[in-house]
């Protein structure tokens, strides 16, 4: 149980940006050995408060107190000189150098200034403790997503912080991972440390969390045991109202002898994929299911012309192409959203318009020369469909919280018109209010006859929002289902069956 020592107090804790309040007057308490649940949809204010005590921000008015101490001037080595470390949900890792290097950047271990052996076996301890599985040698750039935030984890821990905040640390784990971190967190607790929680994943806070304040607009809107709370309770008092969590309609499925828009025959790659065969219609959302690693993003990839095919053929329109880039593929109608919005996605240096307007320049100009005018027009309509905060056409990306940047990248290809669309990991790292519209304009897109590919590691997100799944496992697709037929329970059973098959040498094809 938590004992009744303070860890991190906070009081009248304010805090703007470019004249624009994003924290008033808040107040909160986190005790010791505590895991506290920061929610509230995007912009409310929980990362942004996780910053301040993690002293990445300073805030403008108010006090921070560390273990009764009251920090006056705070950085992120200052606070991690008071036993404080964040991870952030945008990770803050040198992709350059190893696993290993990145745990213990800044702490490596030493004899006269010389860089000596010992951190191999701080790591072997660590990976005891975490069950990561990571390769220490590896190096950040080649590891995906999820394993990039299993670093930083690692590194948070390593400097053996009594107060670790965590940004949205499951949004690119599978179930099975999260549990795993789940577990550690526990024995975290366990051995004293207190844990800042910040997070979309409404179950995984009820399942794991000792407490959590509830934010809207900037402020805190209460504080409270999570015993006593349930996912409308909490839903509730982020919205302002009651509210359900629902999943919109899907259009009816095309017919089985529509021509496929894109279709995959036994195709490989140097990426991992091999044999793989699928086809997408229009106006039908096909879903990839697996778990992390299985090769759901390589498809996308090799769909888009970012992969090389090694064997095998693509077809658009039942013409097989050859060696496809991607900037043919757009030419062809074909989009991708990429799970990694900032690096992949967004020019994070460049306002809300350029970024709106990037994949169809050459519909608002003329000669090379654009019309203002028209760009204008056309993104305010974007920034209205979807309801982009900051509304202004100029508002800096940068700034934006994570569900505005992702809607600010589905109104790019919405403008395209893609034929089809392809989504990995669209709702990472949103909140339930984004969440909400980012579903909406899934089933949009697909009425207007787009092909939709969506890659989610929340299997109810793809079985409630596709006509038909593709299970999938060690880069190759084991079998094809009706998203009816499936529940995120069976689906990743049947995964998982599947993974113990190919280690133990069986295989499965699509039409056992």
């Amino acid at each position: 149980m938590p004992s009744t020592e303070i860890a991190v107090r906070v009081r009248g804790v304010a805090k703007s940006f470019g004249g624009t309040r994003i924290l008033e007057d808040i107040a909160v308490d986190i005790g010791r050995g505590e895991v506290h649940a920061l929610v509230g949809e995007n912009g409310a204010g929980k990362s942004s408060l996780g910053k301040i005590i993690g002293g990445y921000y300073t805030p403008d008015e108010g006090q921070v107190e560390v273990w009764g101490k009251a920090i006056a001037r705070f950085s992120p080595r200052d606070a991690l000189s008071h036993g404080i470390a964040m991870i952030h949900q945008e990770l803050q890792l040198v992709p350059t150098l190893t696993v290993l290097q990145n745990v213990f950047l800044g702490q490596e271990s030493s004899r006269c200034g010389i860089l000596s052996a010992g951190d191999r076996e701080r790591f072997a301890r660590l990976e005891q403790t975490c069950d990561f599985g990571l390769d220490p040698d590896a190096r950040v750039s080649d590891l995906r997503i999820a394993e990039r935030q299993k670093v930083e984890i690692m590194r948070a821990i390593a400097r053996d912080a009594r107060v670790i905040i965590m940004d949205e640390p499951t949004s690119s784990l599978t179930e099975d991972e999260a549990e795993r971190l789940h577990a550690l967190i526990a024995r975290l607790r366990a051995q004293g440390k207190t844990v800042i929680y910040v997070s979309h994943f409404l179950e995984h806070i009820l399942t794991n969390c000792d407490r959590v304040t509830i934010m809207r607009d900037g402020v805190v809107v209460r504080s409270a045991d999570i015993a006593g709370e349930t996912k409308q309770s909490l839903v509730a008092s982020m919205l302002g109202a009651e509210a359900d969590i629902l999943w919109p309609a899907l259009p009816p499925p095309p017919d089985p002898a529509t021509p496929p828009i894109v279709e995959l025959r036994d195709v490989s790659t140097r990426t991992g994929l091999s044999g793989v065969s699928l086809a997408i219609r229009p106006g039908e959302i096909v879903g990839l299911i697996g778990l992390v690693g299985a090769g759901r993003t390589e498809i996308a990839r090799a769909i888009f012309g970012a992969d090389a095919i090694v064997s095998g053929q693509i077809l658009i329109d039942g013409v097989a192409q050859g060696r496809l880039s991607v900037s043919e593929a757009v030419r062809k109608g074909l989009a991708l959203v990429p799970e990694d919005r900032r690096k992949q996605g967004l020019v994070m240096t460049q306002t809300t318009r350029p970024n709106i307007s990037l994949a169809t320049l050459g519909r608002i100009g003329r000669l090379g020369i654009l019309r203002p005018r028209d760009e204008i027009a056309r993104v305010e309509e974007m920034i209205a469909h979807f309801g982009i905060v900051p509304t202004h056409v100029d508002g800096r990306v940068v700034s934006y919280s994570g569900g505005n940047q992702q809607k600010v990248l589905l109104a790019k290809w919405a403008v395209a018109k893609p034929r089809l669309l392809i989504l990995d990991e669209p709702s990472r790292g949103v909140d339930i209010g984004a969440r909400q519209r980012i579903h909406e304009f899934i089933t949009e897109i697909a009425r207007t006859g787009t092909g939709v590919l969506l890659i989610s590691s929340e299997l109810e997100e793809v079985i409630n929002l596709s006509h038909r799944g593709y299970l999938m496992s060690e880069g190759r697709i084991f079998a094809e289902e009706r998203s009816a037929d499936l529940t995120a329970e069976t689906a990743l059973a049947r995964v998982f069956a599947e993974q113990e098959r190919h280690s133990a040498g069986q295989e499965t094809r699509p039409d056992e």
